[in-house]
């Protein structure tokens, strides 16, 4: 997973800040979208993908945002056709984050046409007093149309983003969200838990009483989501995140499981969670490369100045020491429900967690977080609901 001083890097994110509308509960860099601003970013990201391209062979790659489904199939030209000439394509996996109101048969078979071969689609709820109470743009009715479109142009991996212990929501209405996310029977399943960020509308609603935290029925809630997964055909991989072992309606009978990750689990969050580099590209966007985090500006304007100029729009970097590092990526990849493997965690990061985490494994151990076998030192079901608090432990 890792990159040796020499090699091209192999993961590509890029970060795409245009909203038809701000969600209430996100702390993303995103805006609402305007015309002007959204071509110029366009060209500001041509200039910086031709700037890291030569450093640059993606096995993964990944537009996250905000909507990428947003840009218009003009702005989406531009960019694959980029991509294009400076061989940037033929990922082995290509995804594009999209809304149900912004997916178009065209705008499908374009990206499909550049070698796009999975979407994630924020779905979120499929109860409608849930969306409007979300601040979503799209209906019910918009993520199965959405979900059809997508699947017509080929689309033989897509995504499901649910929310769940949204406020008011119930568990009766959970389990018909399950119940119907399961039927469409997509090949990937993400499922997160709302959390309250600082300067968003829900926590200002929060903080105001217009509803209280329940974290009783957001547990009972998670584990409903596990269960109706795997019964479903999925398997849980990460602690959000479920997928199948193969496609079609038989996931459950695939090929064994290689360290424990499902053959359609996402590629491209694997390597986040291994530890590997990648290159982020656009406004907010991180990078991880041979040890040296960066970050571009959390503000759209100034990254286009930036790269007008014809330079990076790098806010901050630092280089990690080799052991700072290793404490990173041994918490990323405790999210994952296979945990680490000693010999894969020592191959990436030339530690030993045996011998440099001795004390901080025993402690997650005792609290009942994390089970330790010869081969590997994995979080338990208990222990993947602290996950962060686990995590902790492991940075130095």
């Amino acid at each position: 997973m890792s990159e040796t001083i020499d090699s091209c890097v192999t993961s590509l994110y890029v970060h795409v800040p245009f909203c038809a509308q701000k969600c209430v509960y996100c702390a993303f860099y995103s805006e609402a979208s305007s015309g002007e601003l959204v071509n110029r970013y366009v060209a500001a990201l041509v200039r910086e993908l031709e700037m890291v391209a030569a450093d640059l062979k993606p096995r993964t790659i990944f537009f996250g945002g905000g909507t990428p489904s947003l840009l218009n199939m003009r702005q989406w030209e531009l960019v694959l056709k980029t991509m294009e000439r400076l061989n940037l394509l033929g990922a082995e996996e290509f995804t594009v984050e999209s809304n149900p109101a912004t997916v178009s048969a065209d705008k499908a078979k374009l990206m499909r046409d550049y070698g796009v071969n999975r979407v994630s689609m924020g779905v979120q709820s499929l109860d409608e007093e849930l969306l409007d109470r979300l601040g979503r743009v799209h209906s019910r009715a918009m993520v199965f149309k959405s979900y059809d479109t997508l699947r017509a142009a080929g689309f033989d991996n897509i995504n499901l983003d649910l929310m769940f212990a949204i406020p008011t929501q119930t568990m009766a209405v959970w389990q018909d969200t399950l119940n119907e996310a399961m039927a469409m029977g997509s090949e990937h399943l993400s499922s997160y838990e709302v959390i309250y960020e600082d300067d968003t509308p829900l926590f200002t609603q929060l903080k105001a009483g217009e509803f209280s935290v329940n974290e009783d029925l957001a547990c009972d809630m998670y584990e409903e989501l596990i269960r109706r997964a795997t019964h479903g055909g999925f398997y849980q991989y990460e602690i959000a995140n479920f997928a199948r072992n193969q496609r079609g309606e038989a996931g459950v009978h695939g090929p064994p499981l290689q360290e424990g990750i499902p053959s359609l689990a996402c590629k491209h969050n694997v390597n986040y969670w291994r530890g590997g580099s990648f290159y982020g590209l656009g406004p907010s966007a991180t990078g991880y490369v041979r040890g040296v985090r960066s970050k571009n500006w959390s503000n759209t304007p100034l990254y286009c100045d930036q790269l007008e100029k014809g330079q990076r729009a790098i806010e901050s970097s630092e280089e990690l020491s080799p052991l700072r590092r290793a404490g990173e990526t041994a918490a990323f990849g405790l999210r994952m429900n296979a945990g680490w493997p000693f010999a894969d965690f020592e191959r990436v990061t030339r530690h030993d967690l045996r011998r440099d985490w001795a004390e901080e494994m025993n402690q997650a151990v005792e609290r009942g977080w994390a089970v330790r076998t010869e081969e590997r030192f994995q979080l338990t079901h208990q222990g993947l609901r602290f996950a962060d608090s686990a995590a902790e432990l492991f940075l130095k």
